[in-house]
């Protein structure tokens, strides 16, 4: 019949077990012979209000406002509480989209279709599952500063407990991950639809603020503290006044208002009051962005300070946002500064957060795309690696195997020799040159430190002897596969924890953080989504709680970070390449102010069972 396009509202597939999945799987392979794009099933359907179209294929109980939001959402349950909240907020659609179950169409491909449309300005996302996050990232990345797009993800909790068999196992979890990867994509994230819409209406009808200083002006006290405490705590900045914005305000206003940010007019202010308090701030080269706020008395025209606030701060390139606070007069002043596109609301806090998504989505706008790199390495050499380690049926890899693949991947290591007992460890140690370090080994020994299976700064063989016996008397029972380790002393002042953990949506996960024995206590990490870019090595550094100490601090000198964002973006690769490897544990990973000193002192990798 020609039809390209197929909505399927039915339940029944999927979603109800085995038996649906095969039915789903029969209409796809239906619609893949006819060349039909298949949206659901188990949808609400599809809107599309533009003109010419004016489409409904749902059964939602009324059409939205015409606007300019594609909107998709993967519950159709909630769809028509969205519809329904869009209309009463004003928010005009362009088209709607409920994707059910995601058999065929997903957020992706609506993403690359918006990408294409001009009538689409900005994009909101209701997901449960983010399906093919490769392709969601590369639009998602292709929009990034050019449509907004704003996303609620549900399901924050983490993903019941499970056994981690590493520190970078342990450390990163469901909630975090998407997170981190919604922030690589740069889309900005909503806890609630409420909050989404917020920002689409700022986004959408507002500037984009060059900053994060803000200027607070009110004719009221408490509302005034109220909005200075919830801008500071989302982390925002409050304007300092130009001395001509002082001397402008000090001039204009009486002697009982404040000129200080936040400025309070009192409660006598009146339009002319606002607009002369407006005039200077809103061209003051130190104001971002400006939050209103107006709490209506009896005896003051409120719709004549609405129309003050849009005539003053209209066209001067700065976001405003307003808070009308009282009944008097208040729906009047609100349904002014709506249609002029000034974002309202009743209380500073939501005002406030909405001032904070438009600082957090210009920073994500401006962050770095970077390149992803790929380093020359033999790639055959080190599948095979892993390889044979299943054939054997082993999950974790041998201590020589991982050394073996941080050679390969260019990740430097301190010198390490291999013993299969006391003896053997004394020799090697000789050959090191001392002081050394001597570990116990064994496929079923994770954590060393926890076994008390870690001597460090050992001075000669005798030392080295008495070590080794006392670990193999204690530690060969329970695992019996016990050999040795030795290596050289590191010479780093720092240490530092790289990882990967695989997870099963968003594929491998690299962690960077603060190494040592207590990285699950203090989980001060950075979490990005491989392949990683040129950009992400540094950034992830400089997020670490405590970051500055690697630029050196007190008596320590800055690590070498070129050597480390190098060893961040092999590992990538490494996860990229090597598919079998579930999770990765550089830890620690001991850095110094040059390359020579920085090596990788213990490593863990778990790999797929066969």
């Amino acid at each position: 019949k020609g039809v390209k396009g197929a909505v399927i509202v039915s339940a029944g597939f999927r979603e109800i077990g085995p038996e649906g999945l095969a039915r789903e799987e029969a209409v796809l392979k239906v619609a893949a012979r006819a060349g039909i794009r298949v949206i659901g099933p188990n949808c609400m359907g599809i809107l599309n209000t533009e003109e010419g179209v004016s489409m409904n294929a749902s059964f939602a109980a009324e059409s939205p406002v015409t606007g300019q939001i594609g909107f998709v959402s993967q519950s159709g349950a909630l769809g028509e509480a969205i519809l329904s909240h869009a209309r009463s907020t004003g928010l005009g659609l362009s088209m709607f989209a409920s994707v059910g179950n995601r058999a065929d169409v997903g957020a992706h491909d609506l993403l690359e279709y918006w990408e294409q449309d001009p009538s689409v300005k900005v994009i909101l996302l209701y997901l449960e599952s983010l399906g093919d996050t490769r392709r969601f990232k590369e639009a998602a990345e292709r929009l990034r500063g050019k449509k907004p797009i704003i996303a609620v993800k549900s399901g924050r909790s983490l993903r019941g407990a499970r056994a981690a068999g590493s520190h970078t196992g342990s450390v990163s979890g469901e909630d975090r991950i998407v997170d981190e990867f919604l922030t690589q994509c740069g889309v900005l994230r909503a806890t609630s639809l409420r909050e989404m819409f917020s920002f689409a209406g700022a986004l959408l009808h507002q500037p984009v603020p060059r900053g994060d200083r803000v200027a607070v002006v009110t004719n009221a006290g408490g509302p005034g503290i109220l909005a200075t405490d919830a801008l500071a705590g989302r982390g925002l900045s409050f304007a300092e006044f130009s001395e001509r914005t002082k001397r402008a305000l000090a001039r204009s206003l009486p002697a009982e208002a404040s000129f200080a940010n936040p400025v309070d007019l009192i409660a006598s202010a009146d339009a002319k009051r606002y607009a002369r308090a407006l005039k200077p701030i809103v061209v003051d080269e130190g104001v971002d962005a400006l939050l209103i706020l107006f709490v209506s008395p009896i005896m003051i025209d409120a719709a004549a300070v609405a129309r003050t606030i849009v005539d003053e701060t209209r066209g001067k390139g700065k976001p405003v946002l307003a808070c009308i606070m009282g009944r008097v007069g208040g729906d009047e002043a609100v349904r002014i500064l709506k249609d002029a596109g000034i974002p309202t609301f009743r209380f500073p806090e939501e005002a406030a957060h909405t001032l904070a998504g438009l600082v957090r989505f210009k920073s994500l706008a401006r962050r770095k795309k970077g390149r992803t790199p790929s380093f020359p390495v033999d790639r055959a050499r080190a599948r095979r690696i892993v390889t044979r380690a299943r054939k054997k049926g082993r999950t974790w890899l041998a201590a020589e195997e991982v050394s073996a693949l941080l050679k390969i991947y260019g990740i430097p290591q301190v010198e390490t020799r291999h013993a299969e007992d006391p003896e053997g460890a004394a020799g090697a140690a000789h050959k090191i040159g001392y002081p050394v370090v001597l570990k116990a080994d064994a496929p079923t020994l994770v954590h060393k430190s926890e076994a008390e299976a870690v001597k460090v700064g050992l001075a000669n063989a005798d030392q080295v002897m008495a070590a080794a016996e006392e670990m193999q008397s204690r530690l060969k029972d329970e695992h019996p596969e016990l050999t040795f380790i030795v290596q050289a002393m590191a010479q780093g002042h720092r240490e530092l924890l790289l990882g990967m953990s695989r997870d099963p949506e968003f594929g491998p996960q690299i962690v960077v953080g603060f190494g040592g024995t207590e990285v699950e206590v203090w989980k001060n990490i950075a979490l990005r989504s491989a392949p990683l870019t040129t950009a992400d090595p540094e950034d992830m550094l400089s997020s670490l709680r405590g970051a500055t100490i690697l630029k050196g601090y007190r008596n320590k000198p800055a690590i070498d970070r070129k050597l480390v964002c190098d060893c961040i973006l092999r590992l990538s690769q490494m996860a990229m390449d090597l598919d079998d490897i579930l999770e990765m544990d550089l830890n620690p990973f001991i850095v110094g102010a040059r390359a020579r000193q920085s090596a990788v002192v213990d490593a863990r990798i778990l790999i797929r069972q066969a």
